[in-house]
């Protein structure tokens, strides 16, 4: 798996884009501010092939660029169904309302527990809500790869004092990823990448949230 990371925008998200070295085949994982203008200037004279755009969750920051992405690529949109309301009903979940986002119809409902595939590229959908209700991880078993979204960071983890977010969610959620091969290396939706088992305050986090 071959990963490019664009930090974008002015909360400094991480776009990924995800590649499959045998087939060409890629992902972009949250287009946040410019991520189309930053994926064409990467792509350009390169055989790669663009076909599913991945959201963590559907805060502004994370789903900015989808529209563009999607029309310019006519790539697939996958995300949670819990938070749909808030990419066809932007501002619906009062949070940053003031901020024009585009309505976004996504191709591919999630649940958690689906694989995703890119090339042989295989991703497991982890549900981790708590910053929002639908909020997702994507996992590489095979790189030991986590793409925590605003669930986890490093040495933190995602707010959770928006009027849509779970503090109980999110307690529950970091057992999962705290419960992960402790080898794995953590991207985050924002700052620099960790892993496991340099998180140690996982194994504590409940006294922490």
């Amino acid at each position: 798996m071959q990963i490019e990371i664009f930090v974008l925008g002015p909360l400094e998200n991480n776009t990924f884009l995800i590649i499959c070295e045998k087939t060409n085949k890629a992902a972009v994982i949250d287009p946040s501010f410019g991520a189309l203008k930053a994926l064409k200037k990467y792509t350009v004279n390169k055989n790669i092939f663009i076909e599913k755009i991945l959201l963590t969750h559907s805060h502004f920051d994370h789903i900015y660029d989808v529209n563009k992405i999607k029309t310019e690529y006519s790539a697939l949109i996958y995300i949670h169904e819990l938070d749909v309301k808030n990419l066809t009903d932007p501002g619906s979940d009062n949070i940053f309302s003031d901020v024009l986002v585009e309505k976004v119809i996504p191709d591919v409902l999630l649940k958690g527990g689906e694989q995703i595939k890119i090339g042989e590229i295989i991703l497991d959908v982890i549900h981790t809500p708590g910053h929002t209700p639908g909020g997702i991880c994507f996992l590489s078993k095979k790189d030991k790869i986590l793409f925590s979204g605003d669930t986890l960071f490093k040495g933190t983890y995602g707010r959770i004092d928006f009027p849509t977010s779970n503090r109980e969610d999110m307690i529950n959620s970091l057992k999962k990823l705290s419960q992960l091969d402790k080898e794995t290396i953590v991207y985050p939706g924002h700052f620099n990448s960790t892993s496991i088992s340099n998180e140690s305050w996982l194994n504590n986090f409940e006294k922490l949230i």
